[in-house]
């Protein structure tokens, strides 16, 4: 059954609710790549008993299928609380910590049928697009594992390119579902701002940047679980609706605007625009317009609200780590950094920096009303070595903070726009690369549209990594 491994979670949904497939053949298959496969890449962590998970699979065998995921096993990323299964947030703080109940997120992926066997990997705190941690150590790049995953879903990106996962959920807050599904060859989707509503914790009214959402190895996957995630939460402000997402469009008249490295605002390593150039080109050729566009709004300024903004939040629902001394020698330095930036800020500052945010949405729509959609990469750098902290430098420009080298996802985090991380090859050393197709607010279905099309003209995931690159073909 190891072809299963090769299938969409679409197929499989089908053929476990047909009872073509049992739950329980589909645990041990899982159980089966698990074990042979993430030892090299650590993607996977937490993972529970597996005779409790083929138990707990066979109980299934006989139940009247319900949800779209039922029967599937799911990693669950850790940086989402878990009933019952481990949840670190990559923090030797929380080493051992087991939640009494589950999140918002993990709530509606039980709701939908699957079996949290596990979870994926994350930098400590989901800081820094590297998952490394004290915890567990790091996640390793499949397609080459001397290099980096990316992050802060580098677990699950890592998971689904190597067949232990069919989908995955993961978050962005910079650009955490974007840049590792580019250095996996997987697609990630950053919906629009509150269509995958918050849990109730905290501050819900100033926290409008980070989002979490699907990835997976197709599209129609994508907007299955999305439609799992999504939702309103009666018990958090700004309630969204999901629009229906007909996938079906070719992309005749599409009017792309292509903003490639901003004018120069985001240093590029060598090859990432070609790239990206050459995927506009076929797309191109399937009937869009692409157009090269200047940049529509001041990239320092989008970093000064951008810094601004996450160093409140940061510092807001994080100060006692750095106020504790006992939490703070155990917390890294980029989160301590974070903190320190955030306490310093003045009321004017905050404020200074919603109006840079509120004028570029402002420009941003009126960008739509001439255009579908916008593209940039999803990353300014190739997966990097596995052992640096962070890119230093890119193309001899020194990066001044630990996230500088992914500046290119601010401009629609910023603003919650939704974005769609698509693969669009391999460069000279092998590795992968993807493009973030940008809408406008809401336009998720055109989005996910763009991405079917694309989609199903390269299918770029079943290009697999040297772990896999025997598996059987569905």
């Amino acid at each position: 059954m190891k072809a299963m491994l090769e299938w969409s979670a679409t197929e499989l949904s089908k053929a476990i609710h047909a009872r073509k497939v049992a739950p329980s053949e589909v645990m041990a298959a899982w159980l089966g790549q698990a074990d042979a496969v993430n030892p090299s890449v650590n993607a996977i962590v937490s993972l529970r008993d597996p005779d409790d998970l083929m138990a707990e699979a066979r109980a299934l065998d006989d139940a009247p299928p319900q949800g779209w995921l039922q029967g599937i096993p799911f990693a669950v990323k850790d940086l989402v609380a878990t009933k019952g299964l481990r949840t670190t947030w990559g923090s030797p703080l929380y080493r051992d910590h087991v939640p009494a109940a589950d999140d918002l997120v993990a709530a509606r992926l039980r709701k939908a049928g699957t079996v949290i066997a596990a979870k994926t990997n994350v930098p400590e705190w989901g800081q820094g697009s590297h998952s490394f941690n004290p915890v567990f150590g790091t996640t390793r790049n499949p397609y080459d594992l001397t290099r980096s995953a990316g992050g802060s879903s580098g677990g699950a990106a890592a998971a689904l390119a190597t067949r232990m996962a069919w989908v995955a959920d993961g978050s962005d807050m910079m650009g955490s579902l974007r840049n590792p599904a580019a250095f996996c060859n997987v697609y990630g989707f950053r919906p629009t701002w509150g269509l995958v509503p918050q849990d109730a914790e905290g501050d819900t009214y100033l926290s409008t940047l980070s989002t979490e959402g699907p990835m997976a190895r197709t599209v129609e996957d994508l907007a299955q679980l999305l439609a799992v995630l999504a939702g309103e939460n009666p018990e958090v402000p700004f309630p969204r609706t999901l629009p229906p997402l007909p996938l079906d469009r070719d992309l005749t008249g599409l009017r792309i605007g292509w903003l490639a490295d901003w004018g120069g605002a985001y240093p590029m390593e060598p090859g990432i625009l070609d790239l990206c150039e050459t995927a506009l080109t076929q797309m191109q050729a399937m009937g869009a317009v692409v157009e090269h566009l200047p940049p529509p709004f001041p990239a320092a300024q989008l970093w000064s609200a951008w810094t601004t903004l996450r160093a409140m939040l940061n510092a807001g629902g994080k100060r006692a780590l750095a106020e504790d001394p006992a939490k703070r020698a155990l917390t890294k330095p980029e989160t301590l950094w974070e903190i320190e930036q955030g306490l310093t800020l003045t009321a004017q500052a905050v404020h200074d920096a919603s109006v840079i945010r509120s004028r570029w949405h402002k420009h941003a729509a009126r960008l739509f009303q001439t255009h579908d959609a916008v593209v940039l990469p999803s990353a300014q750098v190739w997966p990097f070595p596995a052992d640096w902290r962070w890119p230093e430098t890119i193309n001899g420009h020194q990066m001044d903070t630990y996230h500088r080298w992914m500046e290119v996802v601010v401009p629609a985090s910023l603003i919650g726009l939704p974005a769609l991380s698509v693969p669009v090859g391999f460069g000279a050393q092998g590795l992968p690369m993807g493009m973030q197709i940008i809408g406008r607010s809401g336009d998720d279905a055109g989005m996910l549209a763009i991405g079917q099309a694309w989609h199903r003209a390269t299918d770029w995931p079943q290009q697999r990594p040297p772990l896999v690159a025997g598996a059987v073909s569905r």
